[in-house]
């Protein structure tokens, strides 16, 4: 009888069409995953997966098997599932990434309710703006901000916010107030470099939409010293709405180009998500990521009120 390592390294690479995408999914080795599916094909005595330099295909009796393989995992889960609602408080390690900016907002609140909520889970994180690959880390999850890029990793989407510019009373009172993104010019700017630095900023407002190519004064990499950059007066910066709310009811920050938002060059909006390997993910990480996704999406409908 199949195990279910070996019927989940079958759907994997079927879905992923990959042995190496479906070992990173699966945070196994490639061998291991090769030798899950050879295993599965000598105990059905079928060929279920052709294999070339380019790709892997489905046999027919694979396209066939794989129905029910995916079909048994499914079972299995939902049968986890149900063990895990009579059974007793989640207990165990969360390890995770999450950019820095977090840690100023959302996160420390809401990890204390967790804990209030879950006492036998611990918390650890790892406070980074650049991409940590959580397989290679030995993470749970990663949590991402901005546009989620194509990867073999699984998304768990947050919430969506905005972008803004933003500078504090002392260099508006100095440098005068933007209203559009053509009064830009000449004005001191300060970039966040991680994980990568963007060229170009896009602005929209309604059907309008401007391409800004800022020169910056400063150049930091780390989300939290560009924050505190915007309220000791040093330029302009462009950050997510979110953080920058309880500042602005403050007075500490003013909005630049108020009637101006920043998307991706296609008109994309940001948005907050957890990145993680594998099919499946404990309960203890997916309760976690939920009240995450709730604090979020709390957070952003605060936002919007504000405005």
């Amino acid at each position: 009888m199949a195990m279910l390592w070996e019927l989940q390294a079958f759907c994997a690479v079927v879905e992923r069409k990959s042995f190496v995408v479906a070992a990173r999914m699966l945070g196994r080795s490639p061998s291991a995953v090769t030798r899950a599916v050879q295993s599965l094909e000598q105990q059905l005595g079928q060929e279920l997966l052709r294999r070339s330099h380019k790709e892997v295909g489905v046999t027919e009796a694979g396209g066939t098997y794989y129905a029910y393989a995916s079909e048994m995992i499914a079972l299995q889960d939902e049968a986890e599932e149900k063990l895990a609602g009579v059974a007793a408080q989640p207990q165990g390690w969360i390890r995770f990434s999450a950019p820095e900016s977090l840690a100023l907002r959302l996160m420390p609140e809401m990890i204390a309710r967790f804990g209030t909520a879950y006492p036998d889970v611990q918390i650890d994180v790892r406070y980074a703006d650049g991409l940590l690959d959580p397989i290679k880390e030995s993470l749970d999850f990663a949590i991402r901000g901005a546009f989620p890029q194509s990867s073999e990793l699984r998304a768990f989407p947050l919430w969506n916010y905005r972008r803004y510019l933003y500078a504090s009373p002392d260099y508006v009172a100095r440098r005068g107030l933007p209203q559009t993104p053509e009064a830009l010019a000449g004005h001191d700017f300060v970039i966040h470099t991680a994980p990568r630095v963007l060229r170009d900023w896009f602005l929209r407002r309604g059907g309008d939409s401007y391409r800004l190519n800022p020169q910056p004064r400063h150049r930091f990499s780390s989300g939290i010293a560009v924050y505190q950059a915007a309220l000791h007066g040093m330029g302009i910066v462009r950050l997510a709405d979110w953080l920058c709310r309880p500042a602005e009811a403050a007075g500490q920050l003013v909005r630049i180009c108020p009637d101006w938002h920043l998307t991706s060059s296609t008109g994309v909006e940001p948005r907050m998500h957890a990145v993680y390997a594998g099919e499946r993910m404990p309960r203890r990480v997916r309760l976690f990521l939920q009240a995450l996704r709730e604090a979020g999406e709390a957070e952003a409908r605060a936002t919007r009120a504000s405005v």
